[in-house]
């Protein structure tokens, strides 16, 4: 889709931007044709400042870049959905966010490591962990959870926090591997807890 920039006031679009991996809003800004074009050739979040009338890319002075992953254009073509991986503080202020807001989703990380393994298994890399678990086949996924499994049970018995966590991990990671390698997600889990919670 083409960006209309003939329906908004002074050539500017909106630009939410987004933290690509917890999903929290982290600001709002604006681009004309040049901060856009700007910011898909340096993958750096280039801003149109209605203030200081100049383009202006976040993080310039303060360090504080916010490094392009995505870019979504909504249904009518005049505001943009930008995901971001942030370097530091987005907000001038020194917050997270320019809502005052901490971003700090660490459950989120599940979505973004069960979207790492799933990007392994349909484009390998090679020397990768999670891509020999996938060469070795399901029987060899499986057995490996079970271990984890086991090795986390016997670790629940003591009172060494670093190791059960280690194990609590590692049981979590191979889970995934072996949901992917069978073809399902983790919303196909939740969709049944979330079935039973009823």
């Amino acid at each position: 889709m083409e960006l209309d920039f003939s329906k908004t006031i002074d050539g500017l679009l909106p630009a939410i931007i987004q933290d690509a991996h917890t999903k929290t809003v982290l600001m709002l800004g604006y681009m004309n044709p040049e901060a856009y074009k700007i910011t898909v050739e340096t993958k750096k979040v280039t801003f149109y400042s209605r203030t200081r009338k100049t383009l202006w890319t976040k993080g310039e002075t303060s360090g504080n870049f916010l490094h392009v992953t995505d870019i979504k254009i909504d249904c009518d073509n005049d505001t943009l959905l930008i995901a971001v991986r942030p370097e530091g503080p987005t907000c001038h202020t020194g917050q997270d966010t320019c809502f005052n807001e901490i971003n700090d989703s660490k459950i989120d990380f599940l979505n973004y490591l069960e979207n790492v393994i799933q990007t392994r298994k349909k484009t390998p890399v090679e020397g990768s962990y999670t891509n020999k678990l996938f060469d070795k086949g399901i029987n060899k996924i499986a057995q490996k959870v079970g271990e984890e499994a086991v090795e986390l049970v016997i670790e629940a018995k003591d009172n060494n926090e670093e190791l059960f966590l280690g194990e609590a991990a590692d049981l979590m990671y191979h889970y995934l591997v072996l949901l992917i390698q069978k073809g399902y997600s983790l919303k196909d889990v939740i969709a049944i807890l979330e079935k039973r919670h009823k």
